[in-house]
């Protein structure tokens, strides 16, 4: 629960709670009220039925959306609520949404998809959750995002990083510009998603909720066997403990299959050190790695190799792009090791290549 705590932290820190009402006194620091605590919309109920920000959840669940989607999205709408004084969603309308986005841009000036999320979170609220089909829902404009280059490493550079890490850290790190990982997709790999034989990783339910499969780099067979073989070791002690040794599974596959939680093929390939205790079922189990593991690795690794890009482990997965295109990969192949939707989104990482910005030589650089 706590990855959740901080990703909701980041929602809350970017907006007030709630707009200014007359003869409410409010904190100078939050804009909170500092009479009504977070509980404010957890006695928001619809006429009859459960809780608003329930039958949301309820509704996220039903479509099998992320976890992080769900808070954002009860996050975003809790907030849009207080914003408005509490009123229900039902009494209110266009202007509302209009102005609440307006403040997100304006006061709080959030980055694009920053704001476009919570318009996201409104529309399902409208849509999904209270029926309501409205022309202005859809005459709501999305903001424009950024189009931002990517920062890439040279190849010198990643070996620089690399060389300046060591252990799970670096493995994972390898595993992210040698497959093109993103960072929670290494982080959610399974044992039984590591095969060898074929030296390719299968990875389960990536961005979009979709699988696929990227290569597995041989230099990094041998130490990922090694590091297997040590998380085997820790999984079989926490087994003989007897009140360990579990691992979350997807959806109701728990229902399904009992005992698999416990079974070694199921197990997380980077698992965290500590154990928890899960709410719903009193089960000691083991998370994998918090991603800010890595990227604190990452961080670390960029400013010791005294490289001056901004660097966070995506960009690994960006270098292993623009590196694959450098060498005269195609660039449909490397859309499907990414597990891009439209290619449109990888022919970005064709602004690198061997001779400079497309290629073109400066007129300063030919001899007269």
């Amino acid at each position: 629960m706590r990855r959740l705590n901080r990703h909701t932290a980041r929602i809350a820190s970017v907006i007030p709670f709630r707009r200014p009402v007359s003869g409410q006194s409010s904190s100078p620091a939050t804009g909170t009220q500092t009479t009504a605590g977070d509980q404010d919309t957890s006695q928001l109920r619809v006429t009859t039925g459960p809780r608003l920000l329930d039958r949301v959840r309820a509704a996220i669940r039903l479509r099998h959306l992320s976890v992080r989607t769900e808070e954002a999205y009860v996050g975003w709408i809790r907030r849009f609520i207080l914003f408005n004084g509490k009123r229900h969603p039902d009494d209110m309308g266009e202007q509302e949404v209009s102005t609440f986005l307006s403040a997100l841009a304006t006061e709080r000036r959030v980055a694009a998809s920053t704001q476009n999320q919570a318009l996201a979170a409104i529309l399902f609220l409208y849509h999904d959750v209270l029926g309501r089909n409205l022309d202005w829902l859809r005459d709501l404009v999305h903001a424009k995002r950024s189009e931002r280059i990517p920062v890439v490493l040279t190849r010198a550079e990643t070996a620089c990083v690399l060389a300046r890490m060591d252990g799970v850290e670096k493995l994972c790190a390898g595993l992210l510009y040698g497959s093109g990982l993103r960072l929670l997709e290494a982080l959610r790999l399974r044992v039984k998603d590591v095969d060898f034989g074929g030296q390719q990783l299968v990875i389960r339910e990536g961005k979009g909720n979709k699988d696929r499969v990227t290569l597995l780099p041989k230099s990094l067979e041998a130490p990922l066997r090694a590091h297997l073989e040590l998380v085997r070791a820790q999984h079989q002690t926490d087994l003989v403990r007897g009140a360990a040794g579990c691992v979350e599974l997807p959806y109701a596959l728990r229902l399904k299959y009992p005992t698999a939680s416990r079974e070694w093929p199921w197990q997380w390939v980077f698992p965290a050190t500590r154990q928890y205790v899960d709410r719903s079922t009193g089960e000691r189990r083991r998370h994998h790695l918090h991603e800010t593991v890595i990227q604190r690795a990452v961080r670390r690794a960029a400013i010791a190799a005294g490289i001056p890009k901004r660097i966070s482990p995506h960009t690994l997965r960006h270098s292993f792009a623009t590196h694959l295109l450098e060498s005269g990969s195609d660039i449909r192949t490397i859309q499907q090791l990414l597990g891009h939707k439209d290619v449109a989104t990888t022919m970005i990482y064709t602004h690198v290549l061997s001779r400079g910005p497309l290629g073109v030589q400066s007129p300063l650089d030919r001899p007269p």
